[in-house]
């Protein structure tokens, strides 16, 4: 299975997997690893959200240099212990959002 996660506005590609190597569903949440993301367009920001039990992660942004639209991922850059799995993986709210498109093949 291929899953794609599109920026809602532009239409553009934020994640795209179909290895199921790069692509991780925990939570409910789609966990991209970083070479399945578009690194040009994605900006992890200095904006934190702290979950209790995982840790501090980053917000990250989608900038393709016309508009900005925070806030459609994050990464756990160094989560606690046990949750080691999703450290530096790029996290998209599952379905579609506010701000994003899941697309499934």
């Amino acid at each position: 299975m291929k899953i794609t996660i599109r920026d809602r506005a532009t239409n553009a590609v934020l994640a795209t997997a179909a290895d199921p190597s790069q692509v991780l569903s925990f939570e409910g949440h789609w966990y991209f690893a970083p070479e399945a993301v578009s690194q040009s367009a994605l900006k992890v920001t200095s904006d934190t959200y702290t979950c209790s039990y995982k840790g501090t992660c980053n917000w990250v942004s989608f900038d393709d240099g016309s508009r900005l639209t925070p806030q459609v991922a994050w990464v756990y850059l160094s989560p606690k212990a046990g949750y080691e799995q999703i450290a530096g993986r790029y996290g998209f709210y599952a379905g579609s959002r506010l701000t994003t498109i899941e697309e499934r093949e």
